[in-house]
């Protein structure tokens, strides 16, 4: 009997998917509209405010939500997924899995999921740096109460290198459930003993960004046989063209005090937006590199990069090449006319 494969995209906005010309082998994917309780129904999608839901939670848990909805509403699947209206599990030519794929794949692993991270630091320490390690630390505290049978685990896997991102799986629906009941225990807990106190949102989506490590723990206590295959970015957000394009004027103004004010300001706003599911493009990280240079460029008495160039094209080229040239090692090919040795400075630090 065929299995029935359900795969749902996490959304909060209307979006295309693009699925291939063959329906049937990609009707799978479902977009479940997270975050819904107390919202205008637009789009016409599945919503996690429905049945047994945490929709209010959203704000804390970010994507969870969803993954809740999935594990308690969906009851007629046999294989459930998750993923995200950007972020899909892709095939070796960038496309979308189908779900012939996914049954094949699921004949000899028990999941499919992202590819492990590999961190140039500790997770623990990489957390603190972004996040309050308190929140790990009662993490720890919560896992030694309800599941000490992890705990040797946690310990060793939180000081490694390594772990998951984006909660993204597809997996028999059971085992979708046996590991949403854990790690909701575990959540659940967690928030009942903490007390969430940060400023924007990207920072308060705390239980978000802990799964995704409880997820990568799950899978390596329980040897669990994963597939780990690349995301694919589909498409990009609205906010981050918004902030290349205010650029572009500041650029253009040869207005490097500006562009560096405007560049921080929205970097506050949106904490995320240099990280590569944000910045598909590298643009943003070629911006900051031209502010720093021409800043640095101002100090010394030169002519800044931004204001000798102004075009932002042009700027995003002329460094592309610079940092090509600096990371290949080629420094007898930077011509020294072209470029300022403040500039050649900066992309040595930044890329070798």
């Amino acid at each position: 009997m065929d299995s029935k494969v359900q795969i749902f995209a996490f959304t909060h906005k209307r979006f295309d998917i693009g699925q291939p010309e063959n329906v049937e082998e990609y009707d799978i994917y479902k977009p479940l509209f997270v975050g819904a309780e107390g919202k205008e129904d637009t789009f016409g999608y599945l919503r996690d405010d429905a049945g047994d839901n945490i929709s209010s939670k959203n704000c804390y848990y970010s994507e969870l939500t969803g993954l809740y909805w999935v594990y308690k509403n969906v009851t007629d699947a046999d294989i459930v997924g998750t993923c995200h209206y950007r972020r899909y599990l892709v095939n070796s030519s960038d496309n979308i899995l189908s779900k012939s794929e996914i049954l094949s794949i699921l004949k000899d692993y028990d999941v499919i999921t992202s590819k492990c991270l590999k961190l140039n630091f500790t997770y623990y320490y990489g957390f603190g740096e972004n996040h309050k390690p308190y929140y790990l630390d009662e993490t720890r505290k919560v896992i030694s109460d309800i599941y000490p049978e992890y705990l040797p685990d946690y310990d060793r896997l939180v000081n490694d290198k390594h772990t998951y991102f984006g909660n993204i799986m597809i997996c028999k629906k059971q085992l979708f459930d046996e590991y949403a009941a854990w790690l909701f225990d575990i959540l659940f807990e967690l928030e009942s003993r903490i007390v969430i106190e940060e400023e924007d949102s990207y920072h308060r989506r705390i239980f978000g960004f802990i799964s995704e490590f409880l997820w990568y723990l799950y899978v390596r206590h329980n040897s669990i046989n994963a597939e780990e295959l690349k995301v694919g970015i589909v498409g990009e957000k609205i906010e981050i063209k918004a902030v290349r394009e205010g650029l572009r004027q500041y650029f253009r103004d040869g207005d490097t005090a500006g562009a560096k004010e405007y560049f921080l300001e929205e970097k506050k706003k949106r904490p995320d937006m240099m990280m590569e599911a944000s910045d598909i493009t590298g643009e943003l990280h070629i911006c900051m590199e031209a502010i720093a240079i021409s800043s640095l460029e101002e100090e010394v008495g030169l002519q800044s990069t931004i204001d000798r160039i102004r075009d932002y094209d042009e700027i995003v080229l002329y460094l592309t090449k610079l940092n090509n040239m600096v990371a290949d090692g080629r420094d007898n090919d930077i011509d020294e006319n072209v470029y300022s040795y403040v500039a050649v400075d900066v992309a040595r630090r930044m890329y070798r």
